[in-house]
């Protein structure tokens, strides 16, 4: 078959297990459907390529762990991953019924200031509940992403997780003009922040540089606009806390590219210090870090 066939028949392929797999879950009570997604990711999750970038992470950022400690933290990091795919059909109820929040005065401050905005996070915990949470709060966010390569799994998350076409934001030359008219026109941005950038700029995370993406830096400065950073813990049986902080202070040298170090540097603080706090509900399947000469 030509290589545009085989790609279509592929995400067919995967389009058809994702519907599978979201209409069992859809089925079940959600606590099953969290237990069941948590125990099928412990059991292949940690046998994956991917478990391998994960080890890597964690011994660059914690080399003071040992082996037996690391394999625990994977272990959460798939449960959470797993319990959070089981939960995704049920995002709607859970933000409603099962999310506590503390700090909301911030979003509704960053809500009601008559300011652009930019309410940052980052893939720890539940963060699928985030825009939920913000619609639960009367905030309107453009989330800018990355777009699923699958545009009929794409369709299934944008549906799952009841966001219409105009409320997200794919990056991009064409995203990136979008962006700017939402902040001009004084609304307010959803980003998570703690993703390898290649073409970024070099910033601290957990004890050494991280390829990190400038732009909520550079949009912040530029507009004079507050940002707001959030995460959402997991808690036992089904349940969730949201932990909005106070804005950022903005730097304010006169040298932008300094403040525009300073701003990431002060963002990846934040990320890092929930990262610290509770290891095993971060993402650490994806190379945030340059892969070292030796093998872990």
């Amino acid at each position: 078959m030509r290589p545009s066939i085989i790609g279509t028949v592929r995400h067919a392929i995967e389009a058809v297990a994702a519907f599978a797999g979201w209409l069992m879950f859809a089925a079940l009570p959600v606590e099953m459907a969290s237990a069941f997604g948590g125990w099928f990711a412990r059991k292949v999750g940690p046998l994956l390529k991917v478990s391998t970038v994960a080890r890597r992470n964690l011994l660059l950022a914690f080399p003071e762990k040992g082996s037996a400690e690391i394999e625990q933290i994977v272990l959460s990091v798939w449960d959470n991953f797993g319990r959070l795919a089981g939960e995704f059909p049920h995002l709607k109820r859970i933000a409603a019924e099962r999310l506590e929040i503390i700090g909301a005065e911030h979003v509704i401050a960053l809500r009601d200031d008559g300011l652009p905005g930019i309410l940052i996070g980052a893939h720890f915990g539940g963060w699928e509940l985030s825009g939920p949470l913000a619609e639960r709060l009367g905030l309107p966010v453009h989330v800018v992403y990355r777009a699923a390569n699958n545009p009929w799994i794409e369709r299934l998350f944008r549906a799952a997780r009841g966001v219409s076409a105009d409320s997200v934001i794919a990056k991009g030359s064409r995203g990136a003009r979008k962006v700017l008219a939402v902040m001009r026109n004084g609304g307010h941005l959803g980003v998570l922040v703690d993703q390898k950038m290649n073409d970024g700029i070099a910033v601290p995370f957990m004890g050494r540089d991280a390829m990190t993406a400038p732009a909520v830096a550079q949009l912040a400065l530029r507009f004079h606009c507050p940002v707001v950073a959030g995460r959402i813990e997991r808690l036992p049986g089904v349940r969730f806390r949201a932990v909005i902080e106070p804005p950022i202070p903005l730097p304010n040298s006169g040298d932008h590219h300094r403040d525009v170090l300073e701003m990431m540097t002060r963002i990846n603080a934040v990320v890092e210090s929930w990262v610290r706090e509770n290891p095993g509900q971060w993402l650490w399947l994806h190379r945030r870090w340059p892969k070292p000469d030796h093998r872990v």
